[in-house]
């Protein structure tokens, strides 16, 4: 049986770093978003990227894929949004199996609102503690890490 290659020292401190980073900032952002807002980090993401959808709605499979999400996962956070008026689901008329999650207008209107504060957040605790050429270095090397993933699971 093969030995793993064990993270020396670099790379063990890039790792933690990464894990550290990555949980506070994700834990910081959502309690913003859950303070001002009463939304999750996650309800709010699913409100961007169905915002930024051709008609502002998107297929629920291919949402969970954007958002690196379980289809269960995924179905509770639109129930819960569908709940508070912000989204609704439709079937797609072609392929009855097939649901559609829709931004609704108070849900455009709750993305407007939250949207500043979150951004202030994401400047507070990530984007201005860097360089510009730090985060384009970060950027390049983390879509470097995504694609890798995506071509592993191919």
């Amino acid at each position: 049986m093969n030995q793993p290659r064990w993270l020396d020292a670099d790379e063990m401190r890039a790792w933690k770093a990464f894990l550290a980073a990555t949980a506070l900032v994700n834990r910081q952002v959502d309690h913003q978003l859950k303070e001002e807002m009463g939304l999750s980090h996650l309800q709010y993401e699913i409100l961007v990227r169905l915002n930024q959808a051709p008609e502002a709605e998107l297929r629920m499979t291919v949402l969970a894929d954007a958002l690196l999400n379980s289809k269960s996962g995924l179905t509770y956070q639109i129930n819960q949004l569908e709940k508070a008026g912000l989204v609704r689901r439709r079937t797609c008329p072609t392929d009855v199996r097939s649901i559609y999650a829709c931004l609704t207008d108070a849900g455009r209107t709750m993305l407007q609102r939250a949207a500043p504060g979150h951004v202030t957040a994401v400047r507070q605790l990530f984007i201005d503690l860097l360089t510009p050429s730090q985060l384009a270095e970060l950027a390049d090397s983390l879509e470097k890490v995504a694609v890798g993933y995506h071509q592993q699971r191919e």
